[in-house]
């Protein structure tokens, strides 16, 4: 089984930068793609990005290309999501999540609880 901690969401201007984390639990981190997915209110969660197993991997929505990257850490069991350039659109409460695979067609295995994310203009 495997356990997600988010963190490092938080308030930021239009143009800053955040960093998220998704802590996992679990000596079977490295089996698992990891995914961001993001949910706004009044709107249905949506992928962001993912990263396979070993990390060389990577899938970006449209939305975000260019200004988000994925990466990942085996050995400290660690997912960061990089945000630049947000906008007040990228507000929500953005999740990870353990998956067999990388990208947004996959149901994952395990959620972590989300943080909030909120862009002002």
């Amino acid at each position: 089984q495997v356990q997600l901690v988010e963190s490092g969401g938080g308030l930021v201007q239009a143009g800053g930068s955040l960093r998220l984390s998704c802590a996992a639990s679990g000596r079977t981190f490295s089996n698992y793609a990891i995914n961001w997915f993001r949910q706004a209110p009044g709107k249905e969660r949506e992928f962001v990005a993912g990263i396979n197993r070993n990390g060389i991997i990577t899938y970006y929505a449209d939305s975000v290309k260019g200004r988000f990257t994925i990466s990942r850490d085996n050995p400290k069991n660690t997912v960061y999501l990089q945000m630049n350039s947000l906008k007040p659109e990228d507000t929500a409460v953005y999740y990870c999540a353990a998956a067999r695979f990388a990208g947004g067609n996959f149901a994952p295995d395990y959620w972590g609880q989300g943080t909030q994310v909120t862009v002002s203009s």
